[in-house]
């Protein structure tokens, strides 16, 4: 008896297992959600690999393409932007480009001024780097309550970190320094794309 009252309770439990388990079974993430999150991965990849590309030219002497990569660059800030202007709009998406915008052109001028060891210039410098990181953190945070402005701080601050590794291995000639930053600097980028493309299909789940 006390076995056959066993099985009754474990047969009258089977139910609501077997739904849970259909339930995460079924719980499928949209063809367009993918697409969204790919892409912002690949725009935040561009960023890195080309701000690398950017300080190979801009170090190795003799180098020609240095207007051209910087241009290239300088674009991959106007997709980022172009990337969000569906969902927020042309001024929200417009504004996020300057942001990023200015944070190249700074990024520019601090690798002149290190590659010429003015050491005052890169300490001003990285003082106005590190004010537009929080600029954009604060941007980003505002328009979506998905983000938490701490959390994007120490992510672009993260970023702007390995940037800096990259360059001082590149000036100092260190490759394997180099490659090291390159490598960890693609993966925090994924990691932060994840972040904000991720809060952003929360925002908007019906557009997903």
């Amino acid at each position: 008896m006390k076995k056959l009252l066993i099985l009754i309770l474990m047969i009258s439990l089977l139910p609501g297992l077997t739904i849970q388990a259909e339930d995460n079974q079924n719980e499928e993430i949209s063809q367009k959600q993918v697409q969204f999150q790919n892409d912002f991965r690949r725009l935040w990849i561009d960023h890195v690999l080309w701000t690398s590309n950017y300080i190979t030219s801009a170090t190795t002497a003799g180098a020609e393409d240095q207007k051209e990569v910087l241009n290239r660059l300088l674009r991959n800030q106007v997709e980022i932007g172009d990337a969000i202007k569906p969902l927020y709009g042309d001024e929200a998406g417009t504004q996020l480009t300057n942001l990023l915008t200015e944070h190249i052109e700074i990024a520019g001028r601090l690798v002149n001024a290190a590659i010429n060891n003015e050491d005052s210039s890169v300490e001003d410098l990285n003082k106005e780097w590190y004010r537009n990181a929080v600029d954009i953190a604060a941007f980003l945070s505002s328009a979506n309550p998905n983000l938490s402005q701490d959390e994007l701080d120490d992510l672009l601050e993260t970023h702007l970190e390995l940037v800096a590794d990259d360059l001082e291995a590149s000036i100092n000639k260190d490759w394997d320094a180099r490659i090291d930053s390159i490598d960890e600097g693609v993966t925090h980028i994924i990691m932060m794309a994840d972040t904000i493309s991720e809060a952003v299909i929360k925002q908007f789940p019906d557009q997903f």
